[in-house]
């Protein structure tokens, strides 16, 4: 990136819709034998971006390339939910996105003109995010990519397109072409987070499967001054766009995004042209008593989509990820935060591995758990499909009663489904788990991503759990008393190798001490209610933050297996402690 470049990106208010970077020629072009290097990205979207910038911040150089010279157009992917903010936090940029976006927890569901009900997405208090924010992509590419920028481990190359992949026992072999000429590069992994027609997909002889929906959405950003709430408002068969949906969100800068559903028959360069576009805008304000209120189109595209995946995300040295591998339907925001964790979800493993702490086999996991994500996205995304566009007049029955029902029952709004909006994929059969103890609840057992609470820190400061968690391992040691720092060494211990953070978690009213760095006070006793906790009880969390093994007292052979496990490294059958205090532990 050229000094200029940098300076653009780092001015106030720079305009992410508008810059574009300049070709850099690398060292690389012409190097005989090709050069060669850690990880190869594929893609600088929002899933190549924070999977490199994750890396990078765990030591490992990365070379990210891109065929383009901007960043993205148009709103496209605008619904970032509080899992995928808290993994921006770790990323360096959360405050940037949340400073920017247009927070919300609340959505509306209409029938017709009436209210059929309304949801809180986030419904309790002691969250440090918001449930959502809605943010133009453009905006979260931009950010980053600054951050990107910051971090002289990352070689973001701007106009270097893939047009050759060789696979090899130990490397992936690509061939690049630049407007300056075409050169060859070595990678010990390939990353392709090159979107839904991955390049990168096609020239290894790989293909998605699944479900096309016949069906066509305009999408339309309008910038407009409307006294609304923050909330999304989704309608089934308006007067305003009759036997159609729409949804209605708001975003920065005065900018409104409107879904209008327009059928499978609709025209797609017909319905994108402002004079068939300004109408049903037009339509929706006067619905809203807002006939006479100007605006003007900001951008607009027509979509089809699909349900589809990979059979497998991992073809040994080759790696896919986001739209890549999978693809959703819009319905839900399941798209890029699911993207995003797959960066999160990958990023960690391949440190590990590059560095000598895990085998290859833990890559494998990758997969695995990925895999499970995406089905258990694509199944509530097919499902919200089916509901928003019936395709027969027995399924659109249905929903009507549904929808009649539920202004005045609460089952019914059960049934209702305006897309199931994101949340984290619970790792339930993933191999890295230690076989979990029934002592507990089944709110964050293995497999689950961590929760946030309100904690008091050592120095007095009031702070959040989440930003305490290590970049490594962390156990969460509960109320451990005069013996928490014997339990703590005897657990960095066990660790070996391998990066540990023991955090001693106080229960509320206990006193903060300076020269505990690592003490925290569950300020409001949410830590405990949320965790299931007990005096003694420990939960062990991945350095992606999902859980990987918890106990009600821990023992270092328990401890070491489930790092082990959770490494994909040999060991020796779970050790559960056979004690009093946890009477209902497997043996």
């Amino acid at each position: 990136m050229k000094p200029g470049e940098l300076e653009a990106l780092r001015r106030e208010g720079v305009d992410f819709r508008r810059l574009t970077f300049d070709l850099v020629r690398s060292a690389d072009q012409g190097a005989t034998p090709p050069a060669r290097h850690p990880v190869v990205v594929v893609g600088a979207g929002p899933v190549g971006l924070a999977l490199a910038i994750d890396l990078a911040q765990r030591g490992i150089a990365v070379v990210l390339l891109d065929s383009d010279r901007t960043l993205s157009n148009g709103s496209r992917a605008i619904c970032f939910a509080k899992r995928t903010l808290e993994i921006f936090d770790q990323l360096g940029c959360g405050e940037r996105m949340v400073a920017k976006g247009v927070s919300w927890n609340v959505g509306k569901v209409f029938f017709r003109d009436a209210q059929v009900y309304r949801f809180d997405l986030l419904p309790e208090p002691g969250h440090e995010r918001p449930a959502f924010i809605n943010l133009q992509q453009y905006y979260v590419e931009g950010f980053l990519v600054q951050r990107a920028a910051e971090l002289p481990l990352i070689d973001l190359r701007w106009q270097h397109k893939v047009v050759g992949v060789e696979r090899h026992a130990d490397h992936a072999l690509l061939t690049i072409e630049t407007p300056d000429g075409a050169y060859r590069l070595r990678a010990d992994h390939l990353v392709a987070c090159d979107g839904s027609r991955s390049t990168v997909r096609e020239l290894i002889g790989e293909h998605s499967q699944g479900r096309v929906f016949r069906d066509r959405f305009l999408i339309a950003d309008v910038k407009i001054e409307l006294d609304l709430p923050a909330e999304r408002w989704f309608w089934f068969d308006p007067s305003f766009h009759p036997n159609r949906s729409v949804l209605l969100h708001r975003q920065p800068d005065n900018v409104w995004r409107i879904d209008f559903q327009l059928g499978w028959d609709a025209d797609p360069e017909a319905e994108k042209k402002p004079e068939n576009i300004i109408p049903r805008v037009r339509a929706l304000l006067a619905h809203s008593t807002l006939k006479d209120v100007p605006f003007e189109l900001e951008w607009a595209s027509v979509y089809t989509f699909a349900c589809t995946r990979m059979a497998r995300f991992r073809h040994g040295r080759v790696i896919f990820a986001g739209d890549a591998a999978h693809g959703v339907s819009p319905f839900g925001a399941r798209g890029a935060n699911s993207g995003v964790q797959d960066a999160q979800n990958l990023a960690w493993k391949l440190a590990f591995v590059l560095r000598g702490q895990a085998p290859d086999a833990l890559l494998d996991s990758y997969a695995d758990e990925r895999e499970a994500a995406a089905d258990e996205n694509i199944r509530h995304s097919t499902r919200a499909t089916d509901f928003i566009t019936p395709k027969s007049e027995i399924s659109r029955m249905f929903r009507d009663a549904v929808l009649d029902l539920a202004r005045h029952f609460a089952f019914a709004r059960t049934l209702v489904n305006s897309g199931r909006l994101s949340v984290p994929a619970t790792l339930d059969g993933s191999p890295l788990n230690t076989p979990d103890c029934a002592a507990f609840d089944l709110r964050l057992r293995p497999g689950a991503a961590a929760a946030d609470a309100p904690v008091t820190l050592a120095d007095g400061r009031d702070g959040w759990l989440l930003r305490q968690l290590g970049d490594g391992f962390t156990a969460l040691v509960y109320d451990a008393g005069d013996i928490a720092d014997a339990v703590a060494a005897t657990l960095r211990s066990a660790a070996g190798n391998v990066p540990l953070r023991v955090l001693d978690v106080r229960a509320c009213g206990a006193t903060a001490r300076a020269d505990a760095p690592d003490r925290l006070i569950d300020r409001d006793g949410l830590i405990a209610e949320r965790y299931d906790l007990l005096p003694g009880s420990t939960y062990l969390l991945r350095p992606d933050h999902h859980v990987c093994a918890r106990w009600r007292q821990p023992s270092a052979d328990a401890l070491r297996s489930a790092i082990d496990r959770a490494l994909a490294l040999p060991q020796s059958p779970a050790v559960f402690p056979p004690d009093a205090a946890c009477p209902d532990c497997p043996r």
